[in-house]
């Protein structure tokens, strides 16, 4: 029970200082990523916190796999490398005993996987595309920012205002540039604010301007072009026709677990699948790790980590290309969740049956076996001393 609490304590801050580098690994790539989306427009500056969120509930999964693997590996890996292994082994225990502990210190990280495979996952995939899609169906006047050139959604239009009065929807000095069909408009006035009609559709009012309009050169270059200018009291450009609903992602990826379950066509059992392996791989992994992990204390430990990173990989694009397989219809889904699984299960049991009968030396049977042997050894040599001194004594006399 003290060994297996120590391996529970030390896989804790192993576990901890993994998970602490991967996580900040991934938060500082999601935030370089989302921040370059938000100076080019695509998202809101103010959304960026929640973005980055979302983005981390849905890589976090693979966060936790890699922080279960990694963290058993590098715990047995010590243990060889420090002789404690085989302190371990002299104990009267097994390489097999490690699966309990492991087991135990498994079982919150699987949990955890599971939950964000099928809950926490989809539902930050789906408000992440609706967050986009409603900065993508903004309005342009909520674009407008005193003393900046900002571009509309639909980009062909670019609004400029000077300042904005005391209601926001107001502005003043306005200043819009608007290209449609090979031909530029400009517009310019004094004060603008917004109004919505009976349908439904808002328009910018702009009020005492005036309004230039390109018109086609007679000129045989094709660059130049010539200007028509109007002056007005009141003026209205459409901003917004009526909101629509926000559709969303519709993908498999944002679906609910039951909606999944529910309607199972290919791309939904493609889906299910990858979900159902997620804490399965988690599971495995940590079990995998602890034959994988089992050096020699002389030996490095560089190689094992390698094949473990190999591993990892193998497992992992191994279930996506089931997972193709299945949406594109080439695999039941039937044959597609359990063999992989099993294969690794295999592997594991094999590991673990071929370190214990090459390391079985260290086992307590085969070392009172062998103290045994040792000891008939120099029981014969002393008997066998014995009876020589009296050859002797008995030739001497």
């Amino acid at each position: 029970m003290i060994f297996q609490r120590a391996i529970r304590r030390e896989l804790g801050g192993v576990a901890g200082a993994v998970f602490t580098a991967l996580f900040t690994i991934t938060i500082t790539v999601m935030l370089i990523k989302i921040l370059g989306q938000a100076a080019g427009g695509k998202v809101a500056s103010s959304d960026v916190i929640l973005l980055i969120g979302l983005a981390a509930l849905k890589y976090l999964p693979i966060i936790l796999i890699l922080t279960g693997f990694v963290s058993v590996l590098l715990v047995v890996a010590r243990s060889c490398q420090d002789m404690e292994m085989v302190v371990w082994f002299a104990s009267g225990l097994s390489l097999s005993k490690w699966i309990r502990p492991v087991l135990i210190f498994a079982l919150p990280w699987v949990l955890c996987t599971a939950l964000l495979s099928f809950v926490l996952t989809p539902w930050a995939t789906k408000v992440g595309a609706e967050i986009t899609e409603r900065f993508e169906k903004r309005e342009d006047i909520a674009l407008i920012a005193p003393g900046k050139f900002r571009e509309s959604s639909s980009a062909n239009r670019i609004f400029f205002v000077e300042g904005k009065s005391g209601d926001a929807m107001k502005v003043q000095n306005v200043f819009v540039n608007t290209w449609q069909n090979g031909q530029i408009n400009v517009i310019v006035a004094k004060q603008g604010f917004t109004e919505m009609n009976a349908d439904g559709e808002k328009f910018l009012v702009m009020q005492k301007g005036r309004r230039y309009e390109s018109l086609p050169s007679q000129s045989d270059s094709s660059i130049q072009s010539d200007f028509q200018m109007m002056d007005f009291e009141r003026y209205a450009v459409l901003l917004a026709r009526p909101a629509l609903s926000l559709v969303g992602d519709k993908s498999a990826r944002s679906l609910s677990t039951f909606a999944l379950f529910s309607n199972p066509n290919r791309s939904n059992q493609a889906e299910l699948l990858w979900r159902i392996s997620l804490p399965l791989m988690c599971l495995l992994l940590m079990l995998f790790a602890i034959p994988l992990g089992f050096v020699h204390p002389r030996a490095g430990r560089s190689m094992n980590l390698i094949i473990a990173l190999l591993l990892y990989i193998s497992y992992s694009n191994m279930v996506s290309i089931l997972e193709v397989m299945v949406a594109q219809g080439r695999l039941a889904f039937f044959w597609a969740c359990w063999p992989i699984h099993m294969v690794v299960l295999s592997m594991t049991v094999a590991l673990f049956l071929w370190r214990i009968n090459v390391h079985d030396r260290y086992h307590p049977v085969m070392l009172w076996k062998s103290f045994k042997r040792v000891c008939c050894f120099k029981q014969a040599k002393r008997l066998q001393h014995c009876k020589q001194s009296k050859q002797s004594e008995s030739t001497a006399s």
